[in-house]
């Protein structure tokens, strides 16, 4: 039967009503009888070394890969992936700038795969309503103990040697040489352009981990580029400051509405070295080591989102993570000066049954920590590290996630001072009914602001509560003009009420929403 066909089996009502849904989405919005409606749940995809994602795939396997990754996150109702596109020097993507990355052939870098992985990310994510974050390392080389000679021919590293130290057994760009940062820009921008993806995303990896006895070498950058800064400390600060900066003002310049995510070390300065820092200590810290200061980007208002890695158990005596999520929830309350930035934090999955810490041996450790999270007024969400630690599941951890966290599905959180304009609701919703399924159209070309659609559904002929997450059937990518969904979850003999909204570049939801009803 086509769409909008006559047929004495199905009344088709077009209802409208209007549901207040707040610009910012409330904090700590966990309610007494159902999970938040937002809540950022994203895992990491990490590619380098090939922790999450084996090497050599064609073009066919590496899409099956693709399809079964999306349907079992999106079947454990995570609603983002963070996937590592440049794990070093190199890309994940045709790059103008960037040789292809080793990571996806196995063979030697700049090896062509034969086709593009980030878009075939990018296109089956979004099928299924996932959204894609990418995520790039922006100074590392190598690896550790690999040699220049195993680059590609057209890597930075070996088009421009002078931009390049060594440090332990690893080769770094060198952050202080003005045209590094150029470099890593215009990295950014070309991802940017090119990819419809939501955010882009860094990780810990600024400065290297200090290394006991051996000081980064960048003394001779120092005398040359930093004689406004009394210490060289300051003038790295400064260095990893304007990166972060610059990068958020350039994507903003193309997009304005993607995002800029940094997911840092767990642990910004210890109590001991600051009054103001975290009462922990730390071997190694944001500040001091890394040069990476997260309190100043929070001030500057020069990211989106930030995750620290909180990758310790509740009670560990060096860094708790009851102090640590109290002491960033603080930070994002009281330095958000630019404007808010949305606070997600980084789990340990991988800790899980495997560490030291004998509190990584109760399988309820990391879903205690998700709980404590949406106790907290900040929090808006986690990052899992990694994907195989998800699908290995030790102790069963991923399963408590699944049966009694994760339960409903969740929206990702807004970012609507990248825009706060409310989405029309869709114009037209037209309703299908085949034996098994209900099919609807949804007809917004005149309306083509919604990059999203939420997909309500009552049993009955009335509306019911949208705060409640249960109720959301799917998030659906917006389609050119037309967009299509097929609900194959549907009872034999019930009435159904659908509700549709609408949901901006930013995550803002439409205030009003076109509903249709289905009876048999």
């Amino acid at each position: 039967m086509k769409l909008g066909q006559p047929c004495k089996y199905i009344m088709i009502t077009l209802l409208l009503f209007t549901m207040t849904i707040p610009l910012y989405p409330s904090k700590g919005n966990a309610e007494v009888n159902y999970g938040p409606k937002y809540e950022m749940r994203a895992a990491w995809i990490a590619t380098v070394q090939n922790i999450d994602m084996r090497a050599g795939m064609n073009k066919e396997a590496y899409k099956v890969w693709v399809e079964e990754t999306i349907d079992f996150l999106k079947g454990k109702n995570f609603n983002t992936i963070i996937y590592q596109v440049k794990p070093t020097s190199d890309a994940f993507y045709p790059s103008e700038l960037e040789p292809w990355s080793k990571y996806i052939t196995g063979r030697e870098q700049g090896s062509d795969p034969g086709y593009d992985p980030l878009a075939i990310m990018v296109e089956e994510s979004h099928k299924r309503g996932i959204e894609v974050h990418a995520w790039v390392n922006p100074y590392r080389v190598t690896m550790p103990n690999e040699g220049l000679e195993t680059l590609a021919e057209n890597n930075v590293a070996n088009l421009h040697p002078e931009w390049v130290v060594r440090y332990g057994t690893q080769y770094y760009l060198n952050p202080g040489i003005p045209e590094v940062q150029d470099h890593l820009i215009a990295t950014v921008e070309e991802l940017v352009t090119n990819y419809d993806i939501e955010a882009v995303h860094m990780d810990d990896y600024f400065y290297p981990y200090r290394i006991a006895g051996q000081e980064f070498p960048d003394q001779e950058t120092f005398a040359q580029y930093g004689s406004e800064f009394h210490n060289i400390e300051d003038w790295r600060r400064n260095n990893v400051n304007e990166l972060v900066a610059d990068i958020n003002n350039s994507i903003k310049d193309i997009k304005n509405w993607v995002q800029f995510g940094i997911s840092p070390f767990g642990v910004w300065r210890n109590i001991a070295d600051d009054p103001t820092g975290s009462n922990t200590q730390a071997g190694q810290t944001n500040y001091d080591d890394l040069y990476a200061d997260t309190r100043q980007w929070i001030k500057d208002g020069s990211i989106d989102y930030i995750t620290p890695q909180i990758y310790w158990s509740r009670g560990l005596a060096v860094a708790d993570y009851t102090i640590l999520l109290d002491w960033w929830s603080n930070e994002v309350e009281e330095y958000a000066w630019n404007h808010p930035v949305n606070l997600y934090i980084g789990t340990a999955d991988y800790k899980v049954g495997d560490n030291f810490d004998q509190n990584w041996y109760d399988p309820y450790e990391l879903p205690g920590q998700i709980l404590d999270n949406r106790q907290n007024k900040n929090a808006l969400g986690q990052m899992h590290f990694s994907l195989r630690q998800i699908i290995k599941n030790n102790l069963g951890y991923a399963d408590i996630l699944s049966n009694e966290i994760y339960t409903t599905p969740a929206l990702v959180p807004a970012t609507s001072w990248n825009g706060n304009k409310l989405p029309k609701k869709p114009k037209t919703v037209k309703a299908n009914k085949a034996k098994d399924s209900i099919k609807l159209t949804i007809d917004n070309k005149k309306h083509s602001d919604a990059r999203k659609y939420v997909i309500y559904r009552f049993e009955g002929n009335k509306e019911g509560d949208y705060k409640n997450p249960a109720n959301i059937v799917d998030v659906i990518y917006a389609s050119n003009g037309v967009t299509t969904f097929v609900d194959s979850t549907i009872k034999k003999g019930k009435v159904y009420t659908y509700g549709v909204t609408s949901i901006s570049n930013t995550g803002v939801e439409s205030k009003d929403a076109k509903t249709v009803r289905v009876v048999k």
